[in-house]
Formats: structure tokens, sequence, C-alpha cells
């Protein structure tokens, strides 16, 4: 038999389990010593070179209009010129008339006090109250109003202007989350934090942005040097190109970058060239740097920040850090699911891995595409090959024969805004089929289904063609399910260079949930990878390791010439200890640290910065500064469940279970029948053999979370330790039937048969427990004890 340890002994030592993972915060507009060490990582080529700046600084856009004329005319009709506007008559196109919208039984009203723009609306007591509307917010195809609010806040109202034509659906005031019944308690209502201006926004919608948020007083000054996004918040401040322009004195030493901060030049002298036997062009050289498209992405992306605002430098990842394709941003494919912003579904395309930037098809003025229609493909691509029937299988002209249709399919966010999916892939019905992940023919072809669209496919191209740049899908599904052969899947991904380095970084948090042997070397390997987005998602999956042996890892990283990847490298150092190391190597370190502290405090308006300082500094053994952190985060967000979850596992560490008791309850006052602090405080009555109490808790935590597995899992122990065994039982078949890979289920309900002797049902379960964890000693052992059973 094997020995395991009696349930609710091994629910206490589960305890620890409650600790919460620190956050990333997503910028959106609303919302272990003996190991080797490993080779010196390779040159870094993904990163531009930094031009030489001499003091620049922010001149204007009637400066750059002195002499580009044309770009400034063509910019002026753009929805950069419009992105953020003082509120007036010429710049507010929602009705004021006194026009009425009803939502979660509160009916707000639009209207004028003179010259001022007025709503009336649930403030942040829930109570109406007149605001008067500051600036607007974008123009197209919604507009969204700024509210001020005290500490120099600008609050987003959640009820927008549609700014379509009537017959399209426009002119109509219409709520952000249309079926979510917001209310003034929660946490994406207009007046909380998640619609603050000062951090979700702003820094996207004007130029030159800076925070300037001041923790001791709780306070905002956040400045622009133009309300909205001009010439210099993707050329850089541009004083230094204007003297070069008028040969000021000195002007001579700039004459190498025209004094330009940002040198936007990927494109010049590049020509495309076609190959008539493909149909296709080809760069007539390698793109060199990703200056272009990360001066982009530094907007149009799903990024984490930790700098007060963009330095002008066409590098994305010194300021933030861009978003994996985690499971609730794309499809297991990644096809966009969340809102993206373009940056993470174009880093996976063909188009970028052949060289193509922004401005290839966007003109970087107007931001409109550079040609109409199928006419900005045939750029590159041969319309008598592509724009052809044999290709598209549709009716020339027709809204199935455009290109983007098929290659680009839209997704709406903020409820009417339909964004183009830009991974640019091929249509994979038959990854439909196996998947369950969208594809562009049954967005239009509604009354069919996947099968009859792979089945068209496979007929005009054959079975084995049009399988597409993008080859993950199997790999992230495996992960994400847990299915047999996983961590084999997972780790070939992390090994396959010519795969978007997107995907591969992503296979490389994706092989923590596995929890397998690959972890480590697809660790290793990322350390060492030429990309920086890689090289940080293995400095984050360094995490999960012992931390004895982070440092023969991650040492070498604290020099990277990214800062994101230094920063990372200095989080996964934190728990390792200093003693042994030379006098310099300690300042080194403690450089590092600081500079990683610095990063969260950069963006100290945010609980999730001190959430992430806490956990640093628990590493860093200051305990003190840890509690204070998560109750900075707490004070921030008084429904924050993470700081909650995680200072009560400190005070349960330290011994203090009164007030870890405390803190648990103090949280699900904030926060009722939240499944993490209801199983955080089942856990301590366990500790207190409160064990009714416990069981309780744990059937309301799977009820308020149904979508974690380890609280099933809790939950059907403890029934089943209780002599509620067919409970216990039908619990985790309920659990399985959700997560039919997961390791815990799966050995319980394997060892939960077996002690009812049912041995076939036990082998089958343990079985499927080896196939999907084929490492795993206990598993085998299990497999092994029941087959040597006579029936």
């Amino acid at each position: 038999m094997i020995s395991q340890p009696a349930p609710w002994r091994r629910l206490v030592l589960l305890a620890s389990a409650v600790i919460v993972a620190a956050l990333a915060i997503t910028a959106w507009f609303l919302f272990p010593h003996d190991a080797a060490p490993p080779a010196q990582p390779p040159a870094v080529t993904t990163a531009s070179t930094q031009p030489e700046i001499t003091a620049a600084k922010y001149v204007g856009a009637q400066n750059c209009a002195s002499c580009h004329q044309a770009e400034h005319k063509r910019w002026l009709d753009s929805q950069h010129a419009k992105a953020m506007q003082q509120a007036s008559a010429a710049t507010v196109l929602g009705n004021f008339d006194n026009a009425k919208f009803a939502y979660n039984g509160v009916t707000s009203t639009f209207f004028r006090r003179s010259d001022k723009f007025m709503v009336r609306t649930d403030g942040a007591d829930g109570k109406l109250t007149d605001f008067k509307v500051e600036y607007t917010f974008g123009i197209e195809p919604l507009q969204q109003y700024l509210i001020e609010f005290p500490g120099g806040r600008l609050q987003a109202l959640s009820i927008a202007w549609d700014t379509r034509p009537k017959e399209q659906g426009g002119q109509r005031w219409f709520h952000l989350y249309p079926g979510e019944h917001i209310n003034y308690r929660d946490p994406l209502h207009w007046t909380r934090l998640n619609q603050n201006w000062n951090f979700m926004c702003v820094e996207c919608h004007s130029t030159n942005v800076r925070r300037n948020y001041d923790s001791k007083t709780d306070r905002f000054a956040t400045s622009w040097s133009e309300i909205n996004v001009s010439c210099e918040a993707c050329h850089g401040p541009g004083s230094n190109h204007v003297a070069w322009a008028r040969k000021d004195a000195g002007w001579q030493h700039l004459s190498e970058s025209k004094g330009l901060t940002v040198l936007l030049e990927e494109r010049r002298g590049v020509t495309w060239a076609a190959d008539a036997a493909t149909g296709n062009a080809a760069r007539s050289r390698p793109r060199e740097t990703r200056r272009e498209v990360e001066t982009c992405a530094q907007c149009h992306s799903r990024r984490a920040p930790f700098a007060d605002g963009f330095e002008p430098y066409g590098r994305l990842m010194d300021t933030h850090d861009p978003s994996l394709l985690a499971e609730r941003l794309y499809f297991t494919d990644g096809q966009q699911r969340d809102e993206v912003y373009n940056y993470g579904s174009f880093l996976q395309s063909k188009m970028f891995a052949m060289g193509v930037t922004c401005s290839d098809c966007h003109d970087p003025h107007t931001s409109k595409l550079r040609s109409p229609g199928n006419e900005v493909c045939a750029q590159c691509h041969a319309p008598a090959k592509y724009d052809a029937h044999e290709h598209h299988l549709h009716r020339a002209g027709s809204a199935g024969a455009q290109c983007a249709a098929c290659h680009m399919p839209t997704r709406n966010y903020m409820v009417i805004d339909a964004r183009h999916d830009h991974s640019i892939r091929v249509p994979r019905p038959d990854l439909t089929v196996r998947f369950g992940t969208p594809n562009a023919c049954n967005i239009c072809h509604t009354n069919r289904d996947a099968k009859w669209a792979a089945a068209e496919i496979e007929k005009a191209y054959g079975p084995t063609a049009r399988k597409g740049f993008q080859t993950f899908v199997e790999a992230l599904h495996a992960g994400r399910t847990g299915a047999p052969g996983a961590e084999e899947k997972l780790l070939a991904l992390v090994r396959d260079t010519a795969a978007p380095s997107i995907a591969r970084a992503t296979a490389i948090t994706e092989l923590q949930r596995v929890d397998g042997e690959g972890l480590r070397p697809a660790i290793e390997a990322g350390l060492l990878d030429k990309d920086e987005i890689v090289r940080g998602a293995a400095l984050d999956a360094l995490l999960s390791i012992d931390p004895g042996i982070r440092d023969s890892l991650a040492e070498r990283l604290l020099d990277d010439p990214v800062k994101v990847v230094r920063i990372k490298a200095a989080r996964a150092l934190a728990a390792t200890p200093l003693d042994g190391l030379s006098a310099e190597q300690k300042a080194r370190r403690e450089r590092a640290f600081a500079e990683y502290v610095a990063s969260q405090e950069q963006i100290a308006d945010r609980p999730e910065a001190h959430l992430n300082l806490g956990l640093f500094y628990i590493d860093r053994r200051d305990i003190e500064r840890a509690e204070s952190e998560y109750r900075t985060a707490i004070r921030l967000q008084p429904d924050f469940v993470p700081a909650y979850a995680n200072l009560a596992d400190l005070y349960r560490a330290l011994g203090r279970e009164s007030d870890a008791e405390a803190v648990l309850n103090e949280g699900l006052k904030a926060v009722p029948n939240n499944g993490t602090l209801l199983h955080a405080l089942g856990l301590l009555r366990v500790r207190q053999a409160r064990h009714d109490e416990a069981l309780a808790l744990f059937e309301r935590s799977v009820k308020a979370s149904p979508d974690v597995a380890r609280y099933a899992y809790v939950y059907a122990v403890a029934l089943y330790d209780s002599s509620r065994k067919k409970e216990a039982v039908a619990a985790l078949d309920r659990a399985l039937q959700r997560f039919p890979n997961d390791r815990s289920l799966l050995f319980a309900r394997a060892a939960f048969a077996r002690d009812a002797g049912d041995r076939a049902l036990a082998l089958s379960h343990a079985r499927h427990l080896l196939a999907v964890a084929p490492h795993d000693v206990q598993a085998a052992a299990l497999v092994k004890e029941l087959s040597e059973q006579k029936n």
C-alpha cells in the first residue's frame, strides 16, 4: 500500500496553497546550487540601439508642422489628433439635451448647464449626483467622457456615446458592461480604481505623460505636453531635431540621427521583390530592429507598465511587460479573445516574421490603411493568385472575397468597436472541430458548422495544405487542459526557434501548470534565448523553482540590456541568500533589488504593485515591510482579494492565527462569498480543529469558485475524512467532469475507488493519472500496486 498522510492532516499541510501569485497589471483602457551555470546568453539583436540624446525637450506639434506640413495635415484629421480633447461644443459628440439612459436601476441624465456638459448619475456612494464633463475621450466608433475627482483624479464614465450613424445603430447612449449589472460597489464601477484615467488610460491618449503620483498624499499631479497623441508621442522629444534642421550651434554632432530621439527608419530604402512562382514578395533586407513596431506597441498592446510613462527610445520592454498568450486573453491557437490591442497578435504572424512593420500597411499619420480593401494586401501578394475565386472561394467583390474577412476576422470590444485580429492567419475550421477555437468561415456562415467548413477547405486546397504559420495550438491546448503528452509538446515548442517567440514564451508559463520535469530545461533554454520576451517568461517561471537553484540561472541576466529582463532577474534572486558573495557581488545584487523596487514604486497607485513588493519583501525576510505593503494594497483597493489572502498567510506562517482570521473576515466583509477567502478561512478552521465549520467553508468556496480544481479537491477530501464517502466521491466525479486531467483529483478518485474495493475503476483512474503525469512516482507506484492485485 502507498503511505499517505491522513486527509485532514493533508489539509493542514496544504495551508500555504492559499498564497495568491503576484499579479501583473494589465493596461486595459477600461478595463533551484549544484547545477552547472548556463552559457553566456547570446547578443540580443531584437532591441534597438538608443540614439544619442542631448537633453531633448518636447516642442509641440506646431513646431513640427512648420517643416512637415503634409504629414501634419494628414494627422489633423486622425483619431490620434482627437484622442483626448477639452470638452466643448466642438468636441462633445453625445446628446446632452436632457437625454436619459437607464442601467441597472439607475437613470442617468445628460444635460447642459450654461456652457458646461453635465451628467447626473450614481457616484461613489451610489447616490445620484451632478458631475461636470471635463474632457472627451476618443472619437470613433464611440466617445467616452472624463469626470474630475479629488486628488487629481479623472474617472472615465462607463456610459458612452455611440458615434456611428443612426442607420448603423449609432447616435445613442450605451453602457460598456451591458449585461453585468455594475453598481457602485463593483470594482468596475466608473468611480473605482479600474476606471481611473491617470493609470488606465492617459499614457495612450496624450503626449509626454507623467502620472506623478504621490504615495504619501495619495494624489496625482498628472501632466502632459500635449493633450492628444501628437508627433512627439511616436518620434520622441523634438528639440534636437529642430536644432539640427535650423543648424543651430552644435548641430553637426546631431547629423547622424538628425537630432531625432526615435529613428523610425526600418523601411527606409527597403523594397519588396515579387516572386512570380509564389505570388508573394520578399523584403530586400531583413528588418534589423523592432523600433517602429515597439513604438506603436507602447499603446497598441496589452501590457503591464513598470514606469511612469514611456521612454522615447522605441523600446517597449524598458517600460512595459507585454502580456503573453494567456488563456483569458487569447484562444489556444492565438486568436484574440479579450481586447489585446494587436501587438501580441502581430508577433504571432508570418508577416512579422518576414519583416513587415506597421507602416507597411498603415499610414502612420492618418492611422488609416495605405490602400483600400484588398489593395493593401496586393502590395506584396499578387492579385492574380490571391484576389481570385480559386483562392478566396467567394464571389468577386463580395464581403467574403475581402482578404481581411478571412485572414483578419474582427471581434467586438467596448460593445461596438470591431477590431481586426492582427495574427493574420489561415482560416482553420478543422481546429475548431478539434479544439473549439473560432474560425473565420463560421463567423459568416452561421447556418453551417465547423465540420462543413473544414470539409470545404479540404475540398478546395487538399488535406495537407493551408495549415498556416501558427502551429502551436496542440501544445498550448494540451498544457491548458493537462492532457497526456502536454509536457513533451510544450518543451518542444519552447525549443522550436521557428515558432513565434510569444508562443514559445507562453509555453514556458504553461509548463508551470503541468509541473513536470520539463520545466527546468525549458527555463534554461529560455534564459539563453535571443528574444527578451522569452527570457522574461523564463525568469517568471524561475519563481516556481527552489530558490537554491536560481543563483546559477538568473545571475547573468542582472546585466541584460532590456530593463524588464533585469528587474525580473532581480525578483527571481530575491529569495537567494547573499552569504558567500563578495562585497562587489552583494552591491550588484542590491542595485538590482533597488531597480526592481523602483519599478514597482513607479506604479504605486496600484494595489498590484504593493502585492508584488509584499512578496518581494517576504523573500528578502523583511516581514514588517511586507505587512505594510499588503496593508497599503488593501487601503488602495478595499476589495483586493490577493492582499487579504497573502497577508493572512503571512500571519499564519508567523503563528499569528488570530490576526490571520481577522484579516480573512475583513476581506470577506469587503468581498462577501469570495472563493479564495472562504477556502483560506476553511484551512484556518482545520488548523483550529473546527472541522465542521471548515467543511461548510470548503463547500461554499467550491460553489463560489467552480473553476478552481484545488478547492474541489480539498472539499472532497474533507468530506471523505468526515465519513461522508459517497458525497466525497460524487464531489470528485463532478470536479473531474470539469477538470478531467487534474492530478490531485485523479489520485484522490483512484485512492477512493481502491479503498472501496473497486480495483478496476481505481486502476482506470490511476492509469489516466500516469498518462497525464508520466514522471509521477506515486502514480506509477499506484498503478503497479493495483496491477499486481488479484481480481
